[in-house]
C-alpha cells in the first residue's frame, strides 16, 4: 500500500471507529447522561443525518481548496468534534458534538476517494479507493471492539479520547505522506452544483441507496438474530461480528479488483450474489455453523459493492468529483437508515426475524434492476464523457477529474 493511501486508510480507520463505537458504549452513555437507551440511540441517527446532509455542504465550501489542505482541515474538525464528545456535559452537547464530527466524515471520504484515485494509474483506481476504505472495514474488526473495551473498562469518555489520539496520528500521516499537487481551479459553487443536473448521477446514487440499504435491513438486527435464531450466547456475538468485519475487509479488496475491470459489471455480479446469500441466510441462521459461514461470505459481498458504487458516481460527475463522491457517502448513510427502518417495520408488523433476509433481498433486487438499466444506457450510446475509458478499455475518472487532481 503506497504511503499516501495508507494515510487515507488510517484516517478512515479513525472515522469508522468513532461512527460505530457509540453502539458498544451506548448503555454507559445513557446511564452517565441520565437518558433512556432509545434516546441515546438517537446519537447514531444524528450522526447519520449529519453525514447525509451536512457533508455535501462542506464539500461545496471546500471545492476551491487544495485537496491536501481540505483533508487536513476536515481531520482537524474530526479531532475537535471528538474532543467535544469526550468533554460533553449533557446529552444535548454530546448530540451537537456528534453532528459536528459527522460533517467531517462524508466530506473526508468524498475528497479522499478522489485523491486516492489520482495517485494510481487509471486501471487501478477502484483498487486504490478500496484500499482507503479498508481502514473503514478494519475499524469494525479492530477499532470498534477495542474502543468498546476501553469504554467499558475506563468510561465512555476515554473511548472518545482514544479516537482523538487516532485522529492526531492520522492527521500527522496525511501531513507527511499525502503529496502536494497543483490542481486546476474549480469553477466554484455553480460549477459543482451543475453536476446535480445529470440524471445518470442520480441513478448511480439510487443504486447506492438500495445496494447498501439491503445490507442494513439485516445488519441492524444481527444481534437478536444471532441470539434468538442461531442460538449464540450473548458473549459470543462479538467474535461473530469480528469475523463479519474480516469478511468486510476481504470484500473491499475483492470489490476493488473487480471494479477495476468495470464498475457496472462488478456490481451486477455482487448484487446477484447478495440476493442469493440473503435467501440462504433465512435458512442457515437456524444453524450455528452454517450461519457463521453465511455471515462471513455476506461480509465479503456487502463491502465488495463499495468500490464499484463509488467509481460509478465519480464517472458520472467527473467535472465535480468532490461533491459527487461526498453525495455518494451520504447515499450510503441514507441506505443504512432506510434499511434499518424497513427491517423495523417488518418486525413491528409481527414478522419473524428470518423474514428480514427476504426483505433485504428485495431491496437489493431493486439495485440490481437499476444496475442492469444503467448498463443498457451505457451500451446504447457510448459517450466519451460517460465511458471515461483509456486505450486499454479500463474505466477512469475522466479528463476533467484527472486535471483537477
Amino acid at each position: 500500500m503506497p504511503l499516501p493511501i495508507l494515510a487515507l486508510a488510517l484516517s478512515a480507520f479513525a472515522i469508522g471507529t468513532t461512527e460505530f463505537v457509540i453502539m458498544g458504549i451506548l448503555p454507559d452513555v445513557a446511564h452517565s447522561l441520565s437518558v433512556s437507551i432509545p434516546d441515546a440511540g438517537l446519537l447514531v441517527s444524528g450522526y447519520a443525518l449529519g453525514v447525509a446532509f451536512g457533508a455535501p455542504l462542506l464539500a461545496l465550501l471546500t471545492s476551491r481548496i487544495p485537496h491536501k489542505l481540505a483533508l487536513l482541515l476536515l481531520m482537524g474538525l474530526f479531532i475537535v468534534g471528538n474532543v467535544l464528545c469526550a468533554t460533553a456535559s449533557s446529552y444535548q452537547s454530546l448530540m451537537i458534538a456528534r453532528v459536528i464530527t459527522s460533517f467531517a466524515h462524508g466530506s473526508f471520504f468524498g475528497i479522499g476517494s478522489v485523491v486516492a484515485a489520482s495517485l494510481v494509474s487509471t486501471d487501478k483506481q477502484a483498487s486504490a479507493v478500496a484500499m482507503m476504505f479498508t481502514g473503514l472495514a478494519l475499524a469494525n474488526v479492530l477499532g470498534v471492539p477495542l474502543g468498546t473495551f476501553i469504554g467499558q473498562s475506563h468510561g465512555w469518555r476515554v473511548a472518545f479520547w482514544a479516537v482523538v489520539v487516532a485522529g492526531v496520528v492520522a492527521a500527522m500521516a496525511l501531513a507527511l505522506w499525502v503529496p502536494d499537487k497543483r490542481e486546476a481551479k474549480s469553477g466554484g459553487l455553480a460549477h459543482e452544483i451543475s453536476a446535480l443536473k445529470q440524471g445518470q448521477l442520480w441513478l448511480a446514487l439510487l443504486m447506492t441507496v438500495l445496494g447498501f440499504g439491503g445490507v442494513f435491513v439485516v445488519f441492524t438486527y444481527i444481534t437478536p438474530i444471532l441470539e434468538d435464531m442461531s442460538g449464540f450466547a450473548a458473549h459470543a456475538v462479538t467474535p461473530v461480528l469480528v469475523m463479519f468485519g474480516v469478511g468486510l475487509a476481504v470484500g473491499n479488496w475483492v470489490g476493488g479488483k473487480f471494479a477495476d475491470r468495470g464498475a457496472l459489471k462488478a456490481l451486477t455480479v455482487v448484487f446477484a450474489a447478495l440476493i442469493v446469500i440473503m435467501g440462504l441466510f433465512s435458512y442457515t441462521m437456524h444453524h450455528q455453523l452454517l450461519s457463521l459461514i453465511t455471515i462471513f461470505v455476506w461480509g465479503i459481498a456487502a463491502f465488495a459493492t463499495i468500490p464499484g458504487l463509488q467509481m460509478r458516481v465519480l464517472s458520472k460527475a467527473s467535472h465535480a468529483p468532490n461533491l459527487a463522491s461526498t453525495l455518494n457517502i451520504g447515499a450510503f448513510n441514507v441506505g443504512n437508515a432506510m434499511g434499518a427502518w424497513l427491517g423495523g417495520r417488518a418486525l413491528s408488523h409481527g414478522q419473524p426475524l428470518d423474514v428480514l433476509p427476504w426483505v433485504a433481498a428485495a431491496v437489493t433486487a431493486g439495485a440490481l434492476v437499476l444496475t442492469v438499466f444503467a448498463r443498457k444506457l451505457d451500451g446504447s450510446a457510448v459517450q466519451p464523457e460517460d465511458a471515461h475509458t483509456n486505450a486499454s478499455g479500463k474505466p477512469s475518472l475522466g479528463k476533467a477529474a484527472t486535471r483537477s487532481i
